[in-house]
């Protein structure tokens, strides 16, 4: 008898739409308070997700969606990261 594997899903904070993990970016809050792009989905610390479209990232920067899900104000570094990721994505 084979056990199928459940399929981790997560919510976007721009859209609200729960998908796979691995259609998402993945930011992190570590425990020195410090935000980075996860693109490996496997750091340590809290985690939030987006989409990888740019009028998600595009809605989250405007909405400031990640600071609301971390209760903190994320650089705006980061939602650049984000749309640069996207970008590079769009271009493989």
């Amino acid at each position: 008898m084979m056990m199928n594997k459940k399929i981790p899903m997560r919510r976007c904070v721009s859209c609200r739409e729960v998908k796979r993990k691995e259609e998402l970016f993945r930011v992190v809050k570590n425990l020195d308070e410090n935000f980075r792009l996860d693109l490996s989905g496997k750091a340590q610390g809290r985690g939030a997700y987006i989409c990888k479209n740019l009028n998600c990232a595009a809605n989250a920067k405007k909405r400031r969606g990640f600071d609301k899900s971390f209760k903190k104000n994320v650089p705006a570094e980061i939602y650049d990261e984000i749309i640069s990721a996207i970008e590079n994505l769009n271009h493989e």
